[in-house]
């Protein structure tokens, strides 16, 4: 029987919700259609690659008859061309959060970009919001220069963030000169700065479930398989694709997503791909297997989460456990 939640606000920033987090193929999406088999919820992406259109076998993304078998949010909101920031996730999950409430279901919020739960729960820093003006300009001193000589620009500005960051790093190079020309301050000083939105992950208001592989074989393992999913599923079409549209290049946001940028690489190198295909392979799925470690440490440096060995012989039932539990929590509560 379906658990609905309606009038059961604990906690004045938000609804209670649960969150589900996870590094990249260790069965997440599993994990969440599972648990709407047993709760009325909607589902919350919380996956920086999965907001871009067009961009379906490289990300995993839900299929079609998922998304219809129970609502899904956050998903293709975004031109591969546009960006999307975790202040602007932060923003439009807690109004979904808010608004999935209201209808008496359960927000469930899935997903492995590690600073979008962390934004969610600690706050965004008070910096300036994107310029895209400001961007095109640094941009355009990038191909004239380099991205080199923009890093050692930013060493003189604000070496706190220069020095942790390496001189190719475009994407974070640009955005910290960025917050520096538009308020005259460097990005290191935000960051010192006491967070201006409210906290919203606390154990008051948020189930924070977290699928951790013991066996980093195992998972190893799951990432080689899905990787070599996504290219008899006709990955490499879909990049090409992408790039025939012509406005697309490889220092966008959607195009540094794990995967697409090998190909993208190996694409610039040899269009038809006809030579190095194995090479690419290796080259996306080790990528994506770095990409899982630093997911990993996010979630150990989360010590209110309730971890699951994600390759454990029941971990699904684990998680629905816990979900049932929190749950029976929150109605506990509303209705003392």
């Amino acid at each position: 029987m379906p658990v609905t939640l309606s009038d059961t606000r604990t906690d004045e920033a938000l609804p209670f919700h649960i969150c589900l987090a996870g590094p990249t193929a260790c069965g997440k999406t599993a994990a969440a259609l599972a648990i709407a088999q047993h709760h009325a919820v909607e589902i919350i992406s919380v996956d920086s690659a999965l907001v871009y259109r067009g961009m379906d076998i490289g990300t995993a993304k839900p299929s079609a008859a998922e998304m219809a078998s129970v609502p899904h949010h956050l998903i293709d909101i975004r031109d591969p061309l546009q960006a999307y920031s975790a202040a602007e996730f932060v923003n439009d999950a807690r109004t979904l959060i808010r608004a999935i409430a209201a209808r008496g279901k359960l927000p469930l919020l899935v997903g492995g970009t590690m600073l979008y739960f962390k934004a969610l729960a600690d706050g965004i820093d008070p910096m300036p919001s994107a310029d895209p003006a400001l961007r095109a300009q640094l941009e355009d001193e990038a191909h004239a220069k380099g991205w080199p000589a923009l890093h050692a620009e930013l060493a003189l500005v604000d070496p706190v963030t220069a020095a942790r960051l390496a001189p190719g790093d475009s994407q974070r190079i640009q955005r910290a000169l960025e917050v520096y020309r538009a308020s005259g301050l460097p990005l290191s000083h935000f960051h010192a700065t006491k967070k201006e939105t409210e906290p919203a992950l606390s154990m008051h208001a948020t189930a924070l479930i977290s699928l951790e592989p013991m066996d980093r074989a195992w998972l190893h393992q799951r990432i080689a398989q899905r990787f070599d999913a996504m290219i008899a599923a006709g990955f490499v079409a879909e990049v090409q694709q992408l790039r025939a549209r012509g406005d697309l290049h490889a220092d966008l946001p959607s195009m540094r997503c794990v995967g697409y940028r090998q190909a993208w690489e190996a694409l610039d190198a040899d269009p038809a791909l006809s030579q190095g295909h194995a090479a690419w392979r290796e080259l996306g799925i080790i990528a994506t297997r770095q990409l899982a470690k630093r997911q990993v440490t996010w979630l150990r440096s989360m010590p209110q989460r309730h971890a699951v060995a994600a390759d454990g012989p029941n971990a699904l039932a684990q998680v629905l456990d816990l979900v049932a539990q929190q749950v029976q929590q929150v109605q506990q509560q509303a209705a003392a």
